[in-house]
């Protein structure tokens, strides 16, 4: 299935309960009213209620209001002038992944239950299948069962994993991984932090010492820190990612869980409010249900359409 598809059926609970609302408003598909036709402010005002059910957020609805609003009296295509405000949203919150190594070093943050370790399998698998030769680092003392379940991903995905004792230090565990990784010939490494919330300062500052121990011993590491969201929580998960942005300079999104939620809409506040691209997205729960995030085909498939 091409990514499209796969992000298309994400979002499938999501585009269920907009598409039919959003036909209420701007027209269905294939119908005169989805052509240009005068904008009054009433269907601005319908919009509104449609894109907050939707989680897309505050500030981000009310910049893609705008936009309609200032139509008022003209004849528009609604439809495409919202599809093409949320992709100017999304698209600039884009930037290049600041690349670096060997090996290249992806710290993954994020508070407990939001399927973080689950996405650092994932990543290792996807990166597998793209030719890299990545490594797992277990950086999560603190919990045995999140080692154990690490362990378990990554012989699914056929990829090396580095683990100290439990209760060790997470930046010596990040030192070896380094050194291993060097010996091995990996290009990639990968870390599973433990899960944290935002409020614990001591475990904010534990992430900190990591990222010192990983500049240390590669020129520039990490090279990206990955927030791992919930895409269930919507507007809650966004308190914690201002949080994790300014602790643990925070370079990219995945969200995860996206399939199983109707406020898929999310990825637009994020993308408005925190200036952050969304690097991936997680669609299901077998290993390769984490795909690349393409701000077209989220809009396309949040439309239930192709452009």
């Amino acid at each position: 299935m091409t990514v499209f598809g796969r992000i298309r059926q994400g979002l499938a609970r999501t585009t269920k309960q907009l598409v039919s609302r959003l036909d209420e408003v701007l027209g269905a598909p294939g119908t005169a009213a989805r052509r240009s036709r005068p904008v009054d402010l009433q269907t601005a005002d319908a919009l509104e209620e449609v894109l907050l059910s939707a989680d897309v957020g505050v500030a981000a609805t009310g910049l893609i209001v705008d936009a309609v609003r200032a139509q008022a009296g003209r004849d528009a295509d609604l439809r495409a002038l919202v599809k093409a405000e949320i992709l100017s949203v999304l698209a600039g919150a884009e930037r290049p992944v600041a690349l670096g190594g060997p090996p290249h070093v992806v710290l993954v943050v994020g508070v407990n239950g939001t399927g973080k370790t689950t996405t650092v399998g994932k990543l290792a698998a996807l990166a597998r299948a793209e030719g890299r030769q990545p490594l797992i680092c277990a950086a999560d003392t603190f919990r045995a069962a999140a080692v154990e379940q690490l362990e378990i991903w990554a012989r699914r995905a056929g990829v090396d994993l580095v683990r100290a004792q439990a209760g060790g230090d997470p930046a010596a565990v990040v030192f070896d991984a380094l050194a291993s990784a060097k010996a091995r010939g990996r290009d990639l490494v990968i870390v599973d932090t433990a899960g944290r919330l935002h409020t614990r300062v001591n475990l904010m500052g534990e992430l900190e010492k990591i990222r010192r121990v990983a500049a240390r011993e590669t020129p520039g590491a990490p090279h990206e820190v990955l927030l791992v969201l919930d895409a269930t929580v919507g507007q809650n998960g966004l308190v914690q990612a201002r949080e994790f942005l300014q602790a643990a300079g925070v370079t990219g999104i995945v969200l995860a869980k996206l399939d199983g939620t109707a406020k898929g809409g999310i990825a637009v506040a994020i993308a408005h409010d925190l200036g952050l691209p969304i690097r991936y997205v997680g669609v299901g729960e077998a290993i390769d249900d984490l795909v690349p995030f393409s701000p077209r085909d989220y809009v396309d498939a949040l439309f239930e359409e192709k452009w």
